[in-house]
């Protein structure tokens, strides 16, 4: 809730590195649409971890636990957790629908747990929970809620700053941000006994912290319109890394987009961090422990 966090908002300067990491939910395990960026302090534009590595999720989340930096916040590109203020729940009419986003995480890693690669396969094929996912072959469960899905708090704040989010209950489209999100969550329940997940978990007073990031934002406020949010070129990158004062990458020519988007969210957070009404959104009231929070949506 938002009392409990605005003391620990003031100590955002306690943050000494910060890491964007752009995820896939994407089958198999090792993904070309897992990246991982890092920076500290200063200026030094953020380098990629393990350049030319496809990363598994699991190895992220061994990295996130073992080998990250001392006083990180560390920003996953993934949904933490699913809508559930407009109707009062996240499974409407499903008896053993979770309280919160911490018991979600839990239940998608008990059913999930003989998925190999933290994938999600049997949570959307569960009998209750398939009601209420859009999925492939025009299968669309009647909790869908129609047309875009439904939306979390958050996202509502996400389209009112001129992105353009898709619903955690869409699993259908190169868009789709439903699988990674339930992949992030059996990863979330994995590491959050030892790395606190912000809002779910207050903002401590010390150490690393995890937030849930949307790379769009910092492409905004790098001052890319919201329709051209992806930098496929190293020139197109450096350009918004200034923007964050930010020295530039050096190399030139074309860039894959998930590598220049963790790069350019690592700086933006690097910035974004020190800023306290970020930390306390108004609408965050009364939906931390359920719905949870995108970092920079206000």
């Amino acid at each position: 809730m938002v009392g409990p966090q605005a003391p620990g908002a003031r100590r955002g300067v306690r943050f000494r590195n910060f890491a964007a990491i752009d995820w896939s939910g994407a089958v198999g395990e090792r993904h070309r649409g897992i990246s991982v960026a890092l920076c500290g302090e200063g200026d030094e534009a953020p380098r990629l971890v393990r350049p030319g590595e496809r990363w598994s999720r699991q190895e992220v989340a061994d990295w996130l636990l073992h080998e990250m930096p001392k006083d990180t916040l560390a920003g996953l590109d993934l949904g933490i957790s699913l809508p559930f203020a407009d109707r009062s729940g996240f499974f409407p009419e499903w008896d053993q629908s979770p309280p919160d986003a911490r018991s979600l995480w839990a239940r998608v890693e008990e059913l999930c747990a003989n998925d190999p690669h933290l994938s999600v396969t049997s949570f959307v094929d569960h009998p209750q929970a398939a009601h209420h996912f859009r999925r492939h072959g025009g299968r669309e469960g009647r909790h869908f809620g129609g047309g875009r899905g439904r939306f979390r708090v958050t996202e509502r704040a996400q389209e009112a700053m001129g992105c353009r989010p898709y619903s955690n209950f869409n699993l259908v489209g190169a868009a789709q941000v439903g699988k990674s999100s339930l992949s992030g969550m059996r990863m979330l329940h994995r590491i959050s006994p030892r790395l606190p997940v912000w809002p779910v978990d207050p903002l401590p007073a010390s150490g690393s912290v995890v937030v849930e990031i949307y790379t769009t934002i910092a492409a905004l406020h790098a001052g890319r319109a919201p329709g051209r949010s992806k930098m496929r070129s190293y020139e197109e990158l450096n350009a918004a890394l200034a923007a964050f004062g930010s020295r530039p990458v050096r190399a030139s020519g074309t860039v894959d987009d998930h590598t220049s988007d963790a790069i350019l969210t690592a700086a933006w957070l690097r910035r974004a961090a020190f800023q306290p009404h970020l930390w306390n959104p108004p609408a965050l009231q009364g939906v931390a422990q359920t719905e949870g929070w995108t970092f920079g949506a206000v």
